[in-house]
């Protein structure tokens, strides 16, 4: 079987070998915006540390180690060194409540969870129906509580810095465990291996054009594939010099910090951009934002009024990506020197082959609306959903990966997103895809926000239903309604006009920005609407 570099040797020994090792790797940045330095050395260090400990509890290649922290330095530690042991790591967010823990610690059999004080009381509630789980670790406590919920820092004065591991492995040997966002249904664990560091560094090399001087902001956390695969893997790998804000979103210390510290590339997502849309134009003016070369964009399809409030606020462009967990690395993007079309996701990556199909695998011509489809075989790609053989199968005809996604193609090459799959709307025998419908009331100056979903009607089969989040200072009448109506005519079709508007607080998202459709469609039918502990 072929030999690949371990993802920790890549992103970390490796550095140290060549004498690097005091390289500045981060610039970590407090919700204070205090600012600490780190290096290779630190993380080499820390990470052998952790992975001594975990080897000295019994921790053996394929066991699944939890991660159940807050980003922070601490969090990518540990993960290098889950994967120094050639065990595999599963990242989760600390959002997360106790049915949504429960789902994700009993998918992966984790016999090693690590976490913080504060979050400890969530899994010792459920520790009883958890029968893998042999040992908690507590970051910030002091001394053990039991002989299953340790100190890991009492174990951490008393570790070696150094740590015997396979710098290579079987490229098959499972890294990492990604669950997915949860936007349709329940969470998958989508399971990549250590061969998937050839395509993630290819793909962030093509995509992102890093130069020596750069300095790179990936706002996503770690929890979310963008943020472990292009907020620490692919940047470690590439000794990209990065930034990575610990705290929660502040419109005044983001703009500082892009200012302040020069950033020349910022990965972000349409939800980051839409909240800072809300704020008032002065904030922007204020700053200067020389530096900044260019962004790019990533979770849900970039709105195109989203993308010009983008180029005219920050005076660069904004590139809009596609991939998803289960891909492991970018697939379709848009990147210099291309010329953006606003609203397409762009073009495939080298090397990636996608098209349009319909439901019987046919391929569809430029213009015609179908299944996202990607021909098998990228190294990135996942290898299953862990203990769902049947759904990993239904991801696939023969060697056609389905994204689950309806897009079309344009005559020159570029992909446009419709919708998911399971969410296009088919009302009176039309079919509407929600992101139109939003991207068409998104340009009307009093909406802030919206998601749309299709209702059981016993007449058009699906009618359109609306919610939308309002402006500061922006009211609901009549005449703002018809204003919808007409623009949306225009714009899309009749046929794609709302039935009803209700206005609400926030639209509900997951964490990497997807609309949790479902979650509406359960408020508006009246019903329990599931696990919400992913929503922002």
């Amino acid at each position: 079987m072929k030999k690949v570099e371990n993802i920790a040797y890549a992103g970390l020994t490796r550095f140290i070998e060549n004498g690097e090792g005091e390289k500045e790797l981060l610039l970590w940045v407090e919700n204070d915006l205090s600012k600490t330095s780190f290096s290779y050395s630190y993380f080499e260090t820390m990470s052998n540390r952790i992975a001594g400990i975990l080897q000295e509890i019994g921790v053996n290649p394929g066991d699944t180690v939890s991660l159940f922290i807050p980003r922070s330095p601490m969090l990518i530690s540990c993960f290098f060194a889950v994967l120094k042991n050639a065990a595999i790591s599963s990242i989760l967010f600390s959002t997360l409540g106790e049915a949504g823990l429960l789902d994700r610690l009993s998918n992966s059999n984790a016999r090693v969870i690590i976490t913080k004080k504060s979050l400890l009381r969530k899994i010792i509630s459920i520790k009883h129906q958890l029968p893998t789980l042999e040992r908690i670790l507590v970051v910030d406590i002091d001394e053990d509580q039991n002989d299953h919920v340790l100190s890991l820092k009492r174990l951490l004065s008393k570790s070696s810095s150094a740590f015997d591991y396979p710098h290579s492995l079987d490229a098959e040997t499972p890294a990492f465990l990604q669950y997915t966002s949860g936007s349709t249904g329940k969470p998958k664990g989508a399971l990549h291996v250590h061969g998937a560091i050839a395509d993630i560094e290819k793909s962030f090399k093509e995509i992102m054009q890093l130069q020596a001087d750069d300095l790179y902001w990936c706002t996503a956390d770690p929890a979310w594939i963008t943020g472990l695969v292009y907020g620490i893997i692919a940047p470690f790998t590439t000794a990209a010099r990065q930034l990575q804000y610990n705290g929660t979103y502040n419109a005044d210390n983001w703009l500082k910090l892009l200012e302040q510290e020069k950033v020349t590339v910022w990965y972000t997502a349409p939800t980051a951009l839409r909240m800072l849309m809300q704020e008032e134009e002065s904030k922007f003016s204020q700053r200067d934002f020389q530096h900044l070369k260019r962004m790019y964009s990533v979770g849900e399809p970039l709105n195109p009024e989203i993308y010009h409030w983008g180029k005219r606020i920050f005076g660069v462009e904004v590139y809009d990506n596609w991939w998803q967990s289960e891909t492991g690395s970018m697939m379709i993007a848009n990147r210099p020197p291309m010329k953006v079309k606003p609203g397409s996701m762009g073009k495939p990556r080298e090397g990636i082959e996608s098209f349009i199909c319909d439901e019987n695998m046919r391929l569809l011509p430029p213009g015609k609306q179908g299944l996202l489809c990607l021909h098998k075989g990228w190294g990135s790609m996942f290898r299953g959903y862990f203990h769902n053989d049947t759904a990993y199968a239904e991801k696939f005809h023969g060697d056609i990966y389905v994204a689950g996604d309806l897009a079309f193609t344009d005559s020159d090459g570029y992909f446009w997103y419709v919708s998911r799959a399971d969410d296009v709307i088919n009302t009176a025998g039309h079919l509407v895809g929600p992101f139109e419908v939003e991207s068409a009331l998104l340009e009307i100056p009093e909406i802030a926000d919206v998601a749309v979903i299709g209702a059981d009607d016993p007449i058009m089969h699906k009618r359109i239903v609306a919610f939308v989040k309002l402006r500061s200072g922006a009211a609901w009448s009549k005449e703002l309604e018809l204003k919808c109506r007409v623009h949306v005519s225009n714009k899309v079709s009749t046929s794609a006009i709302p039935a009803e508007f209700h206005m609400i607080e926030q639209v509900p998202k997951n964490q990497s920005g997807k609309i949790l459709r479902r979650v509406l469609k359960a408020v508006y039918e009246g019903k329990d609407p599931g696990d919400t502990s992913t929503m922002e």
